[in-house]
């Protein structure tokens, strides 16, 4: 248990049997009455966000979520097959727990799986990786005003805009929350 002043981003919440992630709050001190907490809050099964206000001081139950450093080992076709480093114990992942994560996982890559009653609830990667493009067209310099972009598909399947400089076989750096290209990676 702990009050809706001990709020924190990250922190997950048990609230009517649902698991909800802190995404945002703030302390609200009106002219007149009470103090607020503002939230948003996002549901960590299903991903939907909403908006939530508590009055401060109320208590609320704060959800055991167990974040362990695991490596992606292979995908068995339907499901995704993760190691615990520590254990070496082997965990099936379902696609829908993996999400987004999917388009920048490459085997042997670290991850931590958050785990709640030994029910795995997301995967996180980190900020970002280095991928391999796969493939893309020649870029041809033309008549712009700006740098342009052209479409790349990574070793993982997964297609980003990059710059009309980069060719097929070059490692790209590419940010895991956004999907966007962060840079060339020189060895």
């Amino acid at each position: 248990m702990a009050t809706t002043n001990d709020l924190k981003n990250g922190m997950v919440l048990d609230l009517d049997g649902q698991l909800w992630s802190v995404v945002w709050f703030q302390h609200h001190k009106p002219g007149k009455g009470g103090a607020i907490v503002r939230t948003k809050l996002k549901n960590v099964l299903s991903g939907k966000v909403v908006d939530k206000t508590f009055n401060a001081d109320v208590k609320v139950d704060v959800a055991t979520v167990d974040k362990r450093d695991m490596t992606y080992l292979y995908n068995d076709g339907s499901a995704f097959v993760f190691m615990d480093k520590s254990t070496y114990d082997q965990l099936q992942l379902q696609p829908e727990v993996v999400g987004d994560a999917v388009h920048f996982l490459l085997e042997n890559q670290d991850a931590i799986v958050a785990v709640h009653d030994d029910l795995p609830l997301y995967v996180e990667l980190p900020a970002s990786v280095e991928l391999t493009v796969e493939y893309t067209e020649p870029g041809l310099q033309g008549d712009r005003s700006s740098g342009g972009t052209k479409p790349a598909k990574l070793e993982t399947g997964y297609d980003i805009q990059v710059p009309l400089f980069l060719t097929t076989g070059e490692k790209v750096k590419v940010d895991t929350r956004t999907g966007d290209y962060l840079g060339r990676v020189t060895s």
